[in-house]
């Protein structure tokens, strides 16, 4: 990870410092869009071997639009969908190890192919009779820590604090940006990321909230199959957010779903003041079901999935950030 950013950062000096002052101004913009393509295609074959902490920092990337030139970002945007799975024998063991039995034994049915595999663990199918107050499901995921990942993401920020110690040095990042406290806030969220237990609150926490909401859906915990390290969820996999065909195949209204999705959000954080912090495609689904259809429109709920990152927003900034957009709408700058 080091060695990456190093040669990264001293590829910087040399095309978009040393060349531009002596005269190579026009040769350093010419090449800049290749460049930038090329440093982000390197840092997604790492992020993809590596795993673990650098496909987050990848993603958190993809998402600044903000800051990195659009190159950077469509080399990064589908990071998500290149994990490689483990070896379901070595994910078996850290299953059972963590359940205290054989899968065969805890599940009547487990699929050993994955259904998605993720940065810090992976997913499997697996069938699972369970009753609660709002009735049963026998079809769940099993959500499984990747073997060694605590360790993988202690070495992984301790490398990442010695770039941010590179990138302080540089004036005009460390103007602009608190670079340490950026690492440590990003620390403590993926240490908190890999503590199940506090996932499967936080997800009840989020279908607390929206509970008089019909179109809004969070996965049920089993909570008999779930540890630090293993969480156990009804099964609620659908059509991708951004799967445009298959939700205009469904018929349902794109416009509609946008809408809710702002309207959920503007909840979270104005109302609620706690929200789903990590809303990348991977996460959300547009869920055709079986309720009465409204004016003869298919019924779909938007579901959410994976509360590992969640935020909290305090009470005098959400009344501080309704005023604002209150002034806003009403052009009241004073």
């Amino acid at each position: 990870i080091m060695a990456f950013f190093a040669r990264a950062t001293l590829g910087f000096i040399y095309w978009e410092i040393i060349l531009t002052r002596i005269g190579f101004r026009h040769l350093s913009r010419r090449t800049r869009s290749d460049r930038y393509r090329r440093v982000a295609s390197q840092f997604r074959n790492l992020a993809i071997r590596l795993g673990g902490v650098m496909i987050k920092v990848g993603q958190f990337l993809s998402a600044r639009l903000d800051v990195l030139p659009p190159e950077i970002i469509q080399e990064l945007s589908g990071l998500q969908d290149e994990v490689p799975a483990e070896r379901f024998e070595d994910i078996r063991r850290e299953a059972e190890k963590e359940l205290g039995g054989e899968l065969g034994k805890k599940f009547d049915l487990f699929e050993e192919t994955p259904l998605a595999a993720a940065s810090l663990g992976q997913v499997h199918r697996a069938r699972l009779c369970v009753e609660d107050a709002k009735g049963e499901f026998c079809d769940v995921v099993v959500k499984i820590q990747r073997p060694q990942i605590a360790q993988l993401i202690e070495v992984d920020l301790s490398a990442l604090r010695q770039v941010g110690r590179w990138l302080e040095k540089y004036p005009p990042i460390a103007k602009r940006v608190d670079v340490s406290a950026l690492v440590g806030e990003f620390s403590t969220t993926i240490r908190e990321e890999v503590d199940y237990i506090a996932e499967g609150k936080n997800a009840g926490i989020f279908a607390e909230n929206f509970i008089d909401a019909p179109r809004v859906h969070v996965p049920r915990v089993v909570w008999s199959h779930t540890t630090p390290r293993v969480l156990t969820l009804e099964d609620v996999f659908a059509i991708k957010i951004t799967d445009y065909d298959a939700i205009t195949l469904a018929g349902i209204d794109r416009a509609e779903v946008a809408n809710e999705l702002l309207d959920t959000y503007l909840k979270q954080i104005f109302i609620d003041g706690f929200f789903h912090a990590d809303p990348h495609p991977g996460n959300l689904f547009v869920t055709p079901s079986q309720g009465i259809p409204e004016e003869g429109k298919p019924a779909w709920q938007l579901t959410f999935v994976d509360f590992g990152m969640v935020g909290r927003v305090p009470e005098n900034l959400r009344l501080g950030l309704k005023e604002m957009l209150v002034s806003v709408g009403t052009r009241d700058a004073a």
